[in-house]
């Protein structure tokens, strides 16, 4: 029986951003359906590293190095979003003209930022584009344009623009930034409902609170480094913690979720 190569494999990967070393040496593997968190305080390396695995970013070519997306090293951009879905901020801060919530969905299928003339969409995109909405709550918004849009609103889009390709993994970078409490809870609750769905969901966040009871491996980052990879009970205790952030911190449990002051 075969067995299914790893969604993610870093080996040894280490990126260069001018005069700095921002990932050094990076070694972690994350199995396809695995729910994973990457924790770490700014300037910990956590965007170079999805940087580097949407190809915005490469690695130095040392010899022993390999990164590889469901066991090939080259992938074509267009075929790789059936599997991997990017939701990050810098996508969400390029919708600021008058696109439509539906139309903001749909310009997912062109990896464009809005819809162009040129572009032919086809009526199954158009359905695909109504179930992602639904999906993340978000119908109502579909002729709301993003200008009269909440943060936590047009963040609901930009996930339902990922998920019309199906993907078997969502990437959220920071997904609760700038969020008010409202739609902070509101899209925890749809992470989870994603995660509960079989969607895997590697999240990226230096907020505790994010970490969704169906996240249980959690990757600790330090200086371009691993600090720790292990179960939630291993890593979010306050001595790790504390290292990590270089602050004293007490971390307490509660209703699954984490929270640390």
């Amino acid at each position: 029986m075969q067995t299914r190569p790893p969604l993610l494999e870093f080996v040894n990967v280490t990126v260069r951003r001018g005069d700095r070393v921002a990932l050094d040496s990076i070694s972690l593997t994350i199995a396809s359906g695995e729910n994973l968190a990457i924790v770490g305080p700014n300037g910990c390396g956590k965007s170079t590293l999805i940087k580097t695995i949407t190809r915005e970013l490469y690695p130095m070519p040392y010899q022993g190095s390999s990164l590889r997306i469901l066991g090939r090293d080259r992938w074509h951009i267009f075929d790789l979003r059936s599997h991997l879905g990017i939701v990050s901020n810098d996508l969400g801060d390029q919708f600021r003209r008058e696109i439509t919530g539906r139309e903001a969905v749909l310009s997912g299928f062109f990896s464009s930022v809005g819809i162009w003339p040129h572009q032919q969409i086809t009526k199954g995109m158009k359905t695909k584009s109504a179930a992602a909405l639904e999906r993340i709550g978000a119908s109502h918004l579909s002729d709301r344009t993003i200008d009269e849009m909440s943060s936590g609103e047009a963040r609901r889009i930009v996930i339902a623009r990922a998920l019309v390709h199906d993907p078997e993994a969502l990437v959220l970078d920071e997904p609760t930034n700038s969020l008010d409490l409202r739609a902070t809870h509101e899209l925890r609750e749809s992470m989870r409902a994603l995660a509960q769905s079989g969607i895997g969901i590697i999240l990226v966040t230096h907020h505790l609170p994010d970490i969704i009871p169906e996240i249980d491996r959690v990757v600790l980052m330090k200086n371009g480094r691993l600090l720790k990879d292990g179960r939630k009970e291993e890593t979010l205790h306050s001595g790790v913690l504390t290292d990590l952030f270089e602050s004293p911190l007490e971390v307490f449990q509660r209703d699954s979720y984490y929270h640390a002051w």
